[in-house]
């Protein structure tokens, strides 16, 4: 069966095989970044159960195209391909399907599939206005109708139909937000391929792609992951080389603030706050600004946060997605160079201490996605814990130091585990120095965030830490990458 195609997600299929059972029509939307798989999910779990018809929006394509198109899937699926008069509106498209479903057994599943909607409709089209007055009118009551509509940008998704106050309210009967992969699913996902690579390699590729199905697609079997890489996201040729400008293109209409704020995220290791952002982009501080903001964090691209025990209005922004990090970090400054690279660009760079800023941001990233599983190395999961991250800024001019905490658990078992994440291709090793850094750093943060709580030290790392007399002194609690395997 198709469905066997799907690798991982478990909580999506279970609600789509819901939909299968229930005795009552249903309306699904399905919204998530561009080419995390959202078609290929429904397509391949609902092609062959039932009547299956979908369509799919044009990008930039006129009424009368969508329309076209409409007519010849509608003329393939109920006339054996003998081409009909196209429709002249999307009421007049509904009314046809409305009468063919009329005369097919009633106890059929019809599963009918709008992909990219938000290319499909426009304030001309009325599509909206169609869909509404058909779904109540007539679909809801067929007991055997799937209706599905699904679209990449994510924002027109949730302002025009998931949270629409208009004549949609209240009508979806379920809501998929369809995230990347993660590591577990990514390795199975290989597999599937027949691709064999170690926990590291994943790794290496997933810092620079993501756990998104289309880019993994693009992995060869037999290569180590600098060679992928080097393939992918250095050659004119590799989908990665370009995919960030069409990925703009895709989701936004006028993106230039979307590259603007993204650029300058990109730029901090540690994230930026609300105030430099404005400073730095020029952009004022209002509708505009937050709508764009709204936006790239709807499509997973960046994330807000507040640090922990911080006021609300104390909001920084970083970049959640290991594609546009990677991009910003290495690609975009060689094409803006036109410099050519050849196949041994990336090796070369791979081995240089540049990268390990890099790499830094980006394998926490990638523990902070995983957070579910570092809390179940450290065996938290039957203790009830608010979950952050905690920075310290010192006024200027002052002679203090700052400090940040990446992920902290504030456990209501009278401790506070803090957690420093490491990335290192051996053993990490706590040297004087470094275990001067991590005393230091708990020195700030019972000055600053006052607590009568333990605090624990835990190392999240790649292969693990060297024991040595500060290690043995000053960790209480280990993590490491394979971990978030599980």
């Amino acid at each position: 069966m198709p469905e066997q195609n799907i690798i991982g997600r478990k909580n999506e299929k279970e609600t789509l095989k819901g939909i299968l059972k229930t005795n009552q029509a249903e309306f699904l939307a399905i919204y998530g970044r561009r080419r995390v798989g959202k078609t290929f999910l429904i397509r391949e779990f609902f092609s062959n159960k039932g009547l299956y018809f979908e369509i799919t929006g044009q990008k930039d394509g006129s009424i009368k195209e969508q329309l076209e198109n409409f007519s010849k899937i509608f003329s393939s699926i109920f006339f054996k391909g003998v081409l009909i008069k196209s429709p002249e509106n999307w009421k007049n498209a509904f009314e046809l399907l409305t009468n063919q479903i009329k005369e097919l057994d009633k106890s059929k599943k019809v599963i009918f599939f709008l992909d990219e909607l938000p290319w499909l409709s426009n304030k001309k089209s009325k599509l909206m206005q169609a869909l509404d007055y058909y779904w109540n009118r007539f679909w809801s009551a067929n007991k055997n109708f799937i209706l599905i509509v699904c679209g990449s940008a994510a924002s027109w998704m949730l302002d025009n139909l998931i949270n629409a106050k208009g004549g949609l309210y209240n009508r979806l009967t379920r809501i998929i937000h369809l995230r990347p992969f993660y590591l577990k699913e990514t390795k199975q996902y290989l597999i599937s391929k027949n691709i064999h690579l170690s926990e590291k390699q994943i790794c290496d590729i997933y810092m620079s792609f993501g756990g998104i199905p289309y880019y993994l697609n693009q992995i060869i079997k037999g290569k180590s992951a600098t060679q992928i890489i080097n393939k992918v996201c250095f050659q004119k040729e590799g989908i990665l080389y370009d995919e960030f400008d069409k990925l703009l293109a895709a989701l936004y209409d006028r993106s230039d603030d979307h590259y603007l704020i993204i650029k300058k995220i990109a730029k901090t290791i540690r994230g930026i706050s609300r105030d430099d952002l404005i400073k730095q982009t020029r952009l004022n501080s209002g509708g505009r600004l937050n709508k764009r903001l709204k936006e790239l964090e709807i499509s997973g691209f960046i994330q807000s946060y507040v640090p922990y025990g911080n006021k609300r209005k104390n909001i920084f922004y970083r970049i959640i997605d290991e594609y546009l990090l990677f991009y910003f970090h290495w690609i975009l400054p060689i094409k803006q160079k036109g410099i050519q690279t050849n196949k041994s660009y990336w090796n070369a760079k791979a081995r240089t201490p540049r990268v390990l800023s890099w790499a830094g941001n980006a394998f926490e990233i990638i523990c902070l996605k995983h957070v579910d599983k570092i809390i179940q190395a450290l065996d938290l999961e039957s203790i009830s814990c608010e979950i952050g991250s905690w920075r310290y800024v010192p006024k200027k001019g002052t002679k203090e130091i700052g400090a940040q905490i990446d992920l902290l658990f504030d456990r209501e078992d009278g401790i506070v585990t803090i957690c420093e994440i490491k990335y290192s291709d051996n053993l990490f090793k706590i040297d004087k120095s470094y275990a001067k850094q991590l005393i230091n750093k708990v020195d700030i943060f019972e000055k600053y965030f006052p607590t009568n709580k333990q605090i624990n030290i835990a190392m999240i790392t790649m292969k693990g830490i060297k024991p040595t007399i500060w290690s043995e002194e000053l960790v209480q609690n280990e993590v490491i990458f394979s971990d978030l395997f599980t």
